[in-house]
């Protein structure tokens, strides 16, 4: 069930966001602040964290609220993937969020260079993975995968 709690939190602080983004009424804009607020006190309680933690990751969010997008670079060699080592000790493929300047082709190869030090070139996409459905640990965002 709490998953499912998790899905709703995460729902409410989405539509909160926009509500905050799109209304110019002073009194909808207090509540969708407090519906904000009830969202990042349940995500605080369901991840058993402090709601100031909840709060900060959402800080610079604006708007309507979009999945992330993290970009990937499958590099073969013969029978061989390029992997590299992530802070947290996991092996992983080159690769990190899209930064807003970049194309999915060239976020994938500066990201390959930065962190394997290889020089490629991204021709296609070859997969998209969603976090939200692929992944046993549920994400606070929604986050898209694009390998390339």
């Amino acid at each position: 069930m709490s998953k499912q709690w998790l899905e709703w939190a995460k729902e409410l602080q989405a539509l909160a966001q926009t509500g905050l983004h799109y209304t110019k009424d002073v009194y909808d804009k207090e509540r969708f602040q407090r519906i904000r607020e009830m969202s990042w006190q349940m995500l605080a309680t369901l991840n058993d964290s402090d709601m100031n933690e909840i709060k900060a990751l959402f800080h610079i969010e604006d708007g309507y609220q979009t999945p992330k997008v993290d970009t990937r670079a499958v590099v073969w060699k013969e029978d061989k993937i390029l992997l590299v080592q992530e802070n947290d000790g996991r092996w992983a493929l080159p690769g990190g969020w899209m930064d807003i300047t970049e194309t999915v082709s060239s976020n994938a190869e500066k990201e390959l260079f930065e962190e394997a030090g290889v020089v490629g070139k991204a021709d296609r996409i070859i997969a998209i993975h969603d976090h939200h459905r692929h992944n046993a640990v549920n994400q606070i965002f929604t986050i898209f995968d694009l390998s390339n």
